[in-house]
């Protein structure tokens, strides 16, 4: 079968075995994988690994068709059914993340395996291009339920890519607000806006720590003078960016007793100066991924419209665009998400 593929050579389109299903698993076709900013860091890694890199199969963002069962399969997704899934499978041994796998391909392949127990049917109304936003989604949605907002809670969102956009609207269809975002992309301030963020700025004209305000924010006292008759900060500010840096520029910048969640991928080593943190008694915490429920969550939210898919789909490719897309996607414009539309196996 064909397939886009990174290796130490970057990314390329070529043949690579069929899987095959194995104990509780189906066979799929791949409709729509969307590319994911960690696809990216990992194509860049590897170049660096020359011929030493492995070859891996990326898309962990897809909604696939099922075309046939493996052993053991309960038979609740006959052929024909769209499908999304948690990107993990089993693999010979044990769980193997689709998309990130040497062992199992993921979504830029016309062919993929999935566990049955980890399928959700997509339904009929919802375009596979939009049912692929599943995964992201959910990393948004797991974001803002660790955060917790409470009534009158003030969210600060910095960074409008795919996952800080994800963030802002899992906040709106939660009903929380207000929200405010920042992003040097005027497309994706633009997306942002679209997507119910009630202020939007550019970092580069406007400070988003000075709006407060306008958001009804009133700052709190130093831990010693608060009391209990004085409610606790209100602010919640999620580094949707990961650049070095960045975190510190949040501590900096925000309220005391703000709660500062990390959802950007830093892939390079950060620094910050706890002193800062101590004196606001501000709380940073770190996500990853989401719950299963949260990705069932977010299929639903997509399937009901209460998500604007299209403010998130900016094109589409087919595999042999795959690495045109990587390298579009690094100086990301008015991009936000491309999906990947692998082209059907032929009928033997």
């Amino acid at each position: 079968m064909i397939a886009a593929y990174t290796s130490g050579s970057g990314v390329q389109v070529g043949d690579v075995p069929e899987p095959v299903a194995r104990e509780g698993q189906v066979l799929v076709a791949p409709l729509a994988a969307g590319i994911c900013g960690s696809d990216l860091h990992m194509a860049d890694a590897f170049t660096e690994f020359g011929d030493d890199a492995p070859r891996i199969v990326m898309g962990h963002e897809f909604c696939a068709e099922v075309l046939e069962a493996g052993p053991g399969v309960s038979g609740r997704f006959p052929p024909g059914t769209r499908v999304v899934s948690v990107p993990y499978a089993d693999g010979p041994s044990g769980p193997e993340p689709l998309g990130l796998s040497t062992v199992l391909p993921g979504g830029f392949a016309q062919r993929a395996v999935m566990q049955e127990s980890l399928l959700l049917p997509v339904p009929d109304a919802l375009p596979s291009d939009h049912a692929a936003l599943t995964e992201p989604l959910a990393v948004g949605v797991h974001a803002v339920a660790a955060a917790a907002p409470r009534p009158g809670d003030v969210a600060l969102v910095v960074g409008c890519g795919p996952i800080g956009l994800a963030v802002i609207a899992a906040l709106k269809a939660g009903g929380h607000g207000p929200v405010a975002a920042c992003d040097f992309s005027p497309a994706r301030r633009a997306l942002a806006g679209r997507l119910g963020a009630d202020i939007v700025l550019d970092p580069a004209e406007d400070s988003p720590y000075e709006r407060w305000d306008e958001l009804g924010v009133v700052e709190r006292p130093p831990s010693p003078l608060l009391t209990d008759g004085l409610p606790p900060g209100n602010v919640i500010a999620f580094e949707c960016v990961g650049a070095p840096g960045l975190i510190q520029q949040v501590i900096d910048g925000v309220p005391r007793h703000t709660r500062i969640v990390g959802v950007g991928v830093a892939v390079k080593p950060e620094t910050i100066t706890p002193v800062t943190a101590v004196l606001k008694e501000v709380s940073i915490s770190f996500v990853y991924g989401y719950r299963q429920e949260e990705f069932a969550h977010a299929l639903g939210l997509l399937a009901g419209g209460r998500i604007d898919a299209d403010a998130f789909v900016t094109g589409t490719v087919g595999l042999d665009g795959v690495a045109g897309a990587f390298a579009g996607l690094h100086s990301p414009g008015e991009h936000v998400k491309i999906v990947v539309q692998p082209e059907p196996l032929p009928a033997n």
